[in-house]
């Protein structure tokens, strides 16, 4: 029995193991099979697959802080096509109404003829406009004023339409709004600048003062943030190379007129060699002084030495040298500051604030001395001035020619004659009329006044006398005669007397040239006489 067992169960197993080969020979059929049917359904597709060569974005979709001065630097060489360095930039991102991108440079240098074809072509391919970042053009004149037109640079814009033409395009109004944010932050660079020299003048004025054993002086803290380096100069480079386009924008942008006034520089006769603002300007300033004393000359040495400034300089006044022929027009579109007014120094009505009541006393007793010479002098020299005054502004020179309140000055009268297209029928209309000053504590004068009183008013020594001084007071205050023939003569006149030459003496008669070797014969005949009888 127990064998039977032995040999059923062996035959059991073997049944299971067949069974087993069964199902592994049928797999592997069912596998065949499938692997025929998928054969069958095999096919080929094509797939292009792109690799991304430039993975970096434009400088101007980037934020600042994620660019490098290195990158700024290439950017604006590939952008402007100069060679040197750009002076600072500006990189910002404008949202709400309109929204742009920008990057903005300012060269290091003034571009070629920009100042010699201003009106000509303005701020034309100043900035290069995108939208979307396709570009669009480069000559849209309302993206800048002219007077900014020295600027480099993008500008990207997504609010700007993309399928219009360009005329339309210059009228739509997201221009007027993206010019206007354009000027603001370039005003607030040119602003930075400014104020980074003030601050380095600041501590350069603070540690003089401590090395003078000024400490109590010296307000300079140690933590103050000091700009150094070129951050102290970037601003005096920026107003030597567009002191005259900002000078533009204040007579053409009224807008910015008052933001552009404390950007300007000019020399005074406290800094004749260092450039200064109103600001310092207004800061040395004199107890009880109101007005903001100027001149305009041709040169700052010219200006020094003018007759006008004398008494000013004297009593310690700061009077501003104004060199540039803008100058002047920028003056009438600026009449006061920081509620200063401006006073032209060679214009009448020039007020002093330092007089006492003795000195206004003694300037009454003056002009009642020398009101007869005033009549006598007005009514010499007829409608060439509006009147003869005693003067407030001399120290040295004995009398001064100064233009009427609202008139031209002498440069601006030159500054008029020097234009090409000036028309010499409407020049007189524009110039001024002028006041004729005399000083009464120069000896000269006083002693016109006793000769004038001894001799009679009508004597013709002491009329030539009166109009040789006047003559002379008008080339010194940088008018032009009328009639400079007749100066010379009185000028000839006075020489012939200081010679004891008789004034009715008459220039010798030239000799002919026939005659004159005639002469020269004679005289060689007679010396060969002579030297015959002496060897006689």
């Amino acid at each position: 029995e127990a064998k039977e067992e032995a040999d059923t169960k062996e035959d059991k197993e073997e049944e299971k193991e067949g069974d087993d080969g069964v199902d592994d020979a049928e797999d592997d059929d069912d596998e065949e099979e499938e692997g025929k049917e998928e054969a069958k359904k095999t096919r080929k597709e094509k797939r292009k697959e792109w690799d991304l060569l430039n993975d970096s974005k434009a400088i101007w979709l980037r934020a600042p802080k994620d660019v490098s001065e290195e990158e700024y630097k290439k950017f604006y060489k590939a952008v402007s096509k100069d060679y040197g360095e750009s002076l600072g930039h500006v990189h910002f991102k404008a949202e709400g109404d309109v929204e742009f991108k920008a990057v903005l440079f300012v060269p290091k240098t003034v571009p070629y003829e920009f100042y010699d074809k201003y009106y000509e072509k303005g701020s034309k391919g100043a900035l290069k406009l995108y939208v979307r970042r396709v570009f669009i053009t480069d000559d849209a004149d309302e993206l800048l004023p002219r007077w900014l037109g020295f600027l480099r640079g993008i500008v990207d814009s997504d609010t700007l339409p993309l399928n219009v033409s360009r005329e339309m395009l210059q009228q739509h109004a997201a221009l007027k709004t993206i010019k206007k944010k354009i000027i603001r932050k370039v005003l607030d660079l040119i602003k930075k600048w400014a104020d980074d020299e003030a601050k380095c003048r600041k501590a350069e004025e603070d540690k003089k003062k401590a090395e003078e054993g000024k400490e109590e002086e010296a307000k300079e803290e140690a933590d103050a943030d000091i700009p150094t380096g070129e951050a102290c100069t970037a601003y005096e480079t920026f107003w030597s190379q567009y002191g005259r386009a900002m000078k533009l924008g204040m007579i053409e942008d009224a807008t910015n007129r008052g933001r552009l006034t404390k950007l300007l520089r000019f020399h005074t006769s406290k800094s004749p060699e260092k450039l200064t603002s109103l600001d310092e300007y207004i800061a040395r300033m004199k107890d009880g002084q109101k007005d903001i004393y100027y001149l305009a000359g041709a040169t700052k040495e010219e200006i020094a030495k003018s007759p006008f400034v004398e008494q000013l300089l004297r009593k310690g006044y700061e009077v501003i040298y104004y060199t540039d022929v803008l100058d002047e027009y920028v003056m009438q579109h600026v009449l006061d500051y920081d509620d200063k007014k401006f006073a032209n120094v060679a214009k009448e009505d020039l007020k002093l604030a330092d007089k006492d009541e003795k000195e206004r006393k003694r300037d009454k007793e003056l002009k009642d001395e020398f009101k007869d010479l005033t009549k006598w002098w007005k009514k010499l020299l007829g409608d060439q001035v509006t009147g003869v005054k005693v003067s407030a502004r001399l120290a040295t020179t004995p009398c001064v020619v100064v233009a009427g309140k609202y008139g031209q000055s002498a440069n601006m009268e030159r500054i008029m004659r020097a234009q090409a297209f000036q028309d010499p029928n409407r020049a007189g209309m524009h110039r001024s009329q002028k006041v004729f000053e005399i000083n009464p504590r120069h000896p000269v004068i006083r002693g016109l006044k006793d000769k004038v009183n001894a001799l009679g008013e009508d004597a013709e020594e002491v009329t030539a006398l009166g109009k040789l001084l006047y003559e002379s007071a008008m080339l010194e205050s940088g008018f032009i005669l009328e009639d400079p023939k007749e100066f010379t003569r009185r000028v000839q006149g006075l020489v012939r007397s200081s010679l004891g030459v008789a004034s009715d003496a008459e220039v010798e008669a030239e000799v002919e040239a026939d005659e004159v070797e005639e002469k020269g014969e004679d005289k060689a005949e007679a010396e060969d006489d002579d030297s015959a009888h002496d060897e006689l």
